[in-house]
């Protein structure tokens, strides 16, 4: 009896504190709700200084101390919002942040791009697979975990918002820009895989932004390098291309990106990139979706929005536009001159700067800085590094592989029998062959680099005679497992060879260079792996060992044959 009181005392405590944990406003609710310390922030603001919170501002921790220090002038002298992390390592990170924080009058909103996680900027990180390989994933409880994971990176190292996820639908299969980056071609699963992402970031405190606005997943230009063009109707962009934002904005979504993308059903001006319309971005956006969080452009110096306007006025129209962030702008100082030239002109009200700076402030808030606090400097890589993680990693590996063809044949393959495994595309030896040689005890390995004659391929077919079993491996080693993985004329006569025979084939690479493989339609095992990480070459050998039952279904469609939602 003694015990009973402290007990219920410890379950009512226990209540209490989960009650407090759910009741954590989202950041919609917390816009929709008075705020102290962002009016007291807000009215220490002169009109320059609230221009100023409306720029975020590139940073590096790769590119040496003299850049390091040059962006630490501008936060200090400009009075910027916020800071978007590029290349450098999370230690050097956490340490430059609390460095640029010190300097900042008002603290700063700082964001990276982390589709695939912090690995898709930082070195020592973690990149988990990326959004191709996921929209094969058939359960969302691995992504919601995931957006847990990244949401717990990237407050460790001192960011508050994940330029991520990208919900474009790729019905493009030539798209050079999105392709790997999205879920895949059907709106609805882009819809669900993103969705179940978003959640898992946002329950673990982290603002997301979806990407890209209106949708830049049917385009074969990089906006990058210059102005795509979209030809449709508005019905046929609102029932597809619009479909993801839609849903994921009644969901709850934090932040919205825009891309940079002509669209002449939504604004027939000429040349006149989404960014910087305000019939899509105010128009569409913010008054028919009814979205009320954070707009951030995408990057102000792609060429896709300054090679029509230029010198500066492209930002002040992207402000006009409703954008609440511009990022990356081509000249940050420049820029917060020719808005207040703007205000002073009445092209832009200084009610449509506070709306966007009360967001942004609100931002900060919900992030917590409003309490002022430092990073801790010490073990961050082992800290972003955790062994849950690497677990979750390979769970989600193994839950996107996808067997095309031969899942009853893949039985068939015995411990026993005298093996051959073949990795085409690399010199070198690989996880997967080596994974598979512990089970295939009887096995020998070759490598043919991407450009293998004829000559070094007639050395392993002289050798294949001597074995019962073949499985090959392609393996496309470039980091961005796009279209186009360059093979040799005679590899591809290869593959064509061995897919007429017994081979079985596990390909590391984005599904749509299928279609430059012809053959493959013909193999008795074919498994997609989508990208050539240690994780997925374990996964497909877990297949192929009989040891993992695949349960992946094709994300987009690639040929007459395999098409979207295939997997057997």
């Amino acid at each position: 009896m003694k015990f009973k009181y402290p007990i219920a005392l410890i379950l009512i405590l226990l209540t209490g504190l989960s009650s407090v944990q759910a009741q954590k406003k989202t950041y919609l609710e917390t816009l929709a709700s008075p705020n102290h310390w962002v009016d007291s922030v807000f009215k220490k603001l002169n009109k320059r200084q609230k221009i100023a919170q409306m720029f975020f501002v590139r940073a590096h921790t790769d590119m040496g101390k003299a850049y390091e220090d040059s962006i630490g002038r501008v936060v200090k002298k400009e009075k910027i919002g916020g800071l978007v992390f590029f290349q450098g390592g999370p230690g050097r990170q956490a340490v430059l942040t609390n460095q640029y924080q010190s300097l900042a009058r008002v603290p700063l909103l700082i964001t990276s791009d982390g589709e695939w996680g912090l690995g898709m900027r930082l070195d020592s990180t973690i990149s988990y697979p990326y959004q191709m390989a996921l929209g094969a994933v058939q359960d969302k409880g691995l992504l919601y975990k995931m957006g847990l994971e990244v949401a717990k990176d990237y407050r460790r190292i001192g960011m508050h918002m994940n330029l991520a996820p990208d919900v474009d639908v790729n019905n493009n299969p030539k798209n050079p820009v999105i392709n790997f980056r999205s879920f895949g071609e059907n709106k609805y699963n882009v819809t669900a895989k993103a969705s179940a992402y978003m959640k898992g970031m946002q329950d673990g405190g982290l603002l997301v932004s979806l990407k890209h606005f209106p949708g830049h997943g049917d385009t074969d230009v990089d906006s990058h390098y210059d102005l795509p063009k979209l030809p449709f109707t508005k019905a046929r962009l609102d029932s597809l291309e619009i479909y993801p934002f839609r849903e994921l904005i009644k969901e709850g979504a934090a932040g919205v990106m825009i891309a940079h993308m002509n669209i002449p059903a939504l604004d027939n001006t000429p040349n006149m990139p989404s960014t910087l319309s305000k019939p899509i971005v105010t128009g569409i956006l913010k008054e028919e979706l009814g979205f009320k969080g954070i707009i951030i452009s995408d990057a102000m110096g792609m060429k896709g929005v300054v090679k029509y306007f230029k010198d500066g006025e492209a930002d002040v129209m992207g402000i006009i536009a409703g954008n609440d962030i511009l990022e990356l702008s081509e000249n940050s100082a420049r820029a917060i001159k020719l808005v207040r030239k703007a205000v002073r002109e009445d092209r832009i009200s200084m009610e449509r700067i506070d709306e966007s700076v009360k967001k942004i402030l609100t931002a900060k808030y919900w992030a917590g800085l409003n309490v002022k606090d430092t990073i801790n400097e010490h073990h961050v890589a082992a800290e972003v590094n955790r062994a849950e993680s690497l677990t979750l990693l390979q769970q989600l590996a193994d839950a996107s592989m996808t067997v095309l063809k031969g899942k009853q044949y893949l039985k068939t393959l015995s411990a026993e029998k005298r093996t051959i495994i073949i990795s085409i595309g690399t010199p070198n030896i690989t996880t997967f062959q080596k994974d598979l040689g512990t089970y295939y005890k009887n096995s020998a390995f070759y490598t043919l680099d991407k450009d293998a004659n004829a000559n070094a391929i007639a050395k392993v077919l002289r050798d294949i005679a001597d074995f019962d079993q073949v499985i090959v491996g392609i393996h496309d080693m470039r980091n961005r497992p796009g279209n186009g993985m360059v093979l040799s004329a005679d590899l591809k006569m290869f593959i064509k060879d061995m897919s007429g025979k017994n081979a079985v084939f596990a390909l590391f690479a984005n599904p749509y260079n299928i279609s430059a493989l012809p053959g493959l339609e013909n193999s008795k095992g074919l498994i997609v792996a989508y990208q050539k990480e240690d994780f997925m070459q374990r996964a497909a050998s877990s297949v192929i060992k009989n040891q993992l039952v695949p349960t992946g279904k094709l994300p987009v469609t690639v040929n007459g044959t395999f098409k979207y939602g295939d997997g057997e």
